[in-house]
């Protein structure tokens, strides 16, 4: 078969939404489809998704994709060589073995009923908040998914007996798709949940989790003892970049090998093309910040986790980053949206804070279930302060932007604080994600860290990161072809610094003073 026919697939399952992506051989899109699904908010910072309802968005967006691919006259169906996954990091799904069901809904990432687990964690063992972070590369927080994991088996009934039994299968997005994609339909409709699937799940994926040893990429023993949590339940650890298992039966895509899978993230990282010293930050319903470290997992100092960036195959040697992540970007946007009601279309934003030329000495936190990287306040709650008779909604929208860049700016200084792979005046920062077109959020951003933003032509980049590993795994592309695929400084737009440094260091003054006031105000909320 000729490279004209040659296609490799991704599957993005999101936070908000769901889609499908189709690349040819030059990295082209060829076809696609996206649908959102339900939010679950059952108390306030309590987040859930539905299980089924991801799988049947899957099911949906892979079958419309290649219709409209077929339409444009592609034969998908022959060229189709593998796909990829990628996926909401930290969301975690039980399921019985026995069923395909989930025993409950998935805790989303963000969500922070896990508070009391954490805080009593941190009173039991040594080093408090930090007791995981020689092995695991991350603190003691709501984050990750192994006390969401743990607040399931001590809260939900069915769970702690399936895991006693047996029968409970624990995992993050992407072990619950593959399960489900791979295994033994239960009935007609794939929906109907599925047995005898491979419970698997990538590096990337599990570094996310506190369970793995971030030296032996394996689940750290230690950690599980200490945190109750049997090994039977654990998936497979695999490469990003390797042959998983094909399709069965009931997809669109029956026979079709599933050949790479990365967190979202890393999954930009990758699509970003960012090698050691690059950084990437992706902006979407939160801000993620990556800074590829090499071979050499660095402990910060100074509030960052520390994280797997991708190992492109079971022999290939890790690649591990510098994390910041930051709960609340385009969120930000939305509650101006739907919850101040201050513009229909998030798109809106940018021409609303246009209509001012600084934000009025207003600044925004927007610490809507605490804060993470660099502060981990989980008792911070958002604040907008500066407010006075002058102020008008325009000013509170570029606000909230700056906001964003805000919190981006303490991230990267961050990391050069903590590293030594290269200097801060030379960073070209590699920008992605939905909120990444708002040409006003990108000067911003450069604006406030001095530095030079490249955003490339399809901001889609953790899309493209799955495709690539897959591509890769399934020998359509070499990994010179997908690192040259995300090297892309040459047709990016930039954004270079227009802010004098006098204004830029006032303005940082004033934000870390908002910042602290945001600490605290959880337990006065709650009294």
């Amino acid at each position: 078969m000729s490279k004209a026919d040659t296609f490799i697939g991704s599957l993005d399952q999101g936070t908000t939404s769901t889609r499908f992506i189709i690349y040819d051989y030059n990295f082209k899109v060829v076809g696609s489809h996206q649908i959102e699904f339900t939010q679950h908010h059952p108390h306030p910072g309590w987040v859930e998704h539905d299980p089924m309802e991801i799988l049947s968005t899957a099911w949906n967006c892979i079958g419309t994709a290649i219709d409209k691919a077929t339409a444009n006259g592609y034969n998908i169906d022959d060229g189709l060589k593998a796909i990829g996954l990628t996926n909401q990091r930290e969301t975690t799904v039980v399921w019985r073995k026995s069923t395909g069901k989930p025993l409950y809904n998935a805790i989303v990432w963000m969500d922070v009923r896990t508070s009391e687990i954490c805080r009593r964690l941190e009173q039991q063992l040594p080093g408090e908040r930090k007791h995981f972070v020689e092995t695991c590369g991350l603190p003691i927080s709501t984050y990750f998914s192994a006390l969401k994991f743990m607040w399931m088996m001590e809260n939900v009934e069915g769970v702690k007996e399936a895991v006693n039994s047996g029968d409970a299968l624990f995992g993050t997005i992407d072990s619950w798709l593959i399960w489900n994609m791979t295994g033994t339909a239960r009935g007609s409709d794939p929906g109907e949940g599925k047995i005898n699937g491979l419970h698997v799940t990538d590096c990337s994926n599990a570094s996310r989790t506190m369970l793995m040893n971030l030296a032996t990429l394996d689940w750290d023993l230690p950690t599980l003892e200490t945190l109750g949590i049997p090994p039977h339940v654990l998936p497979k650890i695999v490469s990003n970049a390797e042959i998983i298992g094909k399709v069965a039966a009931g997809w669109p895509i029956t026979g079709v090998p599933i050949a790479g899978c990365l967190g979202d993230q890393h999954a930009a990282t990758l699509g970003q093309g960012c090698r050691k010293g690059e950084v990437k930050s992706t902006y979407g319903t939160g801000a993620f910040i990556l800074m590829n470290t090499g071979e050499a997992h660095v402990k910060s100092t100074n509030g960052l986790l520390t994280t797997l960036a991708y190992k492109l195959g079971p022999d290939a040697k890790p690649n591990y980053a510098l994390e910041g992540s930051i709960a609340i970007a385009g969120a930000a946007v939305r509650w101006l949206r739907d919850g101040l009601g201050l513009i229909h279309n998030s798109s809106e934003v940018e021409g609303l804070a246009k209509t001012v030329t600084d934000c009025g000495g207003v600044y925004f936190v927007p610490a809507f279930s605490g804060l993470f990287a660099p502060w981990w306040r989980e008792d911070a709650r958002g604040v907008c302060v500066g407010i006075t008779g002058y102020t008008n909604k325009g000013h509170i929208a570029r606000a909230v932007l700056e906001g964003i860049c805000f919190q981006v700016k303490d991230v990267i200084d961050a990391m050069y604080q903590d590293s030594s792979v290269g200097e801060k005046s030379e960073l070209v920062l590699r920008v992605d994600g939905g909120a990444s077109v708002n040409n006003l959020l990108m000067q911003i951003q450069s604006d406030l860290l001095g530095t030079a933003v490249a955003r490339p032509h399809d901001i889609e980049t953790t899309a493209l990161g799955a495709a690539l590993a897959a591509g890769l795994a399934a020998g359509v592309w070499t990994e010179e072809q997908i690192f040259s695929a995300g090297d892309h400084h040459e047709s990016a737009k930039m954004f270079c610094p227009m802010m004098a440094d006098e204004k830029r260091v006032k303005k940082c003054e004033a934000w870390y003073e908002a910042v602290s006031r945001t600490f605290d105000l959880a337990e006065i909320q709650d009294s």
